[in-house]
């Protein structure tokens, strides 16, 4: 019998697999054709994060453990499988990053999501710091990432109204 660790990340690895097998209708929001998939509309819904237990200052003084985000990067990976936009929106749309972009000061925050994107691509692609840093100054990525912030707002703006 597997651990229970390696049960846990299966059943994570499973809901992800089902939530992209499910054949969602298409989302009627008309900003982008990506939101259709609800991997990337609502990437984190059937995930609970505990955003009172998050100390950004004990991240800042010893860093962070990976596995404390293994369902962002899952789910960044699965977002991976339709493009590099819908990645980005997955990213964008994390609670604890949501938190951290909103509270803590903008060098912080952009060291902070630089070293989740640089884990991601080390546990993915088995990326050095230096290319996973390559990948994100990228034209590409850049673009996607900046198309991803602008989706985000307006999807925001629209849902206020």
């Amino acid at each position: 019998m597997a651990s229970p660790d390696k049960q846990q990340k299966r059943a994570k690895r499973a809901k992800l697999k089902a939530r992209q097998n499910r054949s969602g209708k298409p989302v009627a929001n008309g900003l982008h054709p990506v939101f259709a998939s609800s991997l990337v509309s609502h990437p984190f819904e059937d995930i609970e994060v505990d955003l009172s237990t998050f100390d950004f200052q004990d991240i800042l003084e010893n860093g962070f453990d990976p596995a404390l985000f293994d369902e962002l990067f899952e789910a960044m990976h699965a977002a991976s499988a339709i493009s590099q936009l819908a990645l980005c929106l997955v990213f964008l749309q994390y609670p604890v990053l949501e938190l951290v972009v909103a509270e803590e000061e903008e060098a912080n925050a952009t060291d902070f999501m630089m070293g989740l994107l640089a884990t991601y691509r080390a546990l993915f692609f088995e990326e050095d710091e230096d290319t996973a840093v390559e990948w994100m100054s990228s034209k590409s990525f850049q673009a996607d990432y900046q198309e991803a912030s602008r989706l985000l707002v307006l999807r925001n703006e629209k849902a206020a109204r």
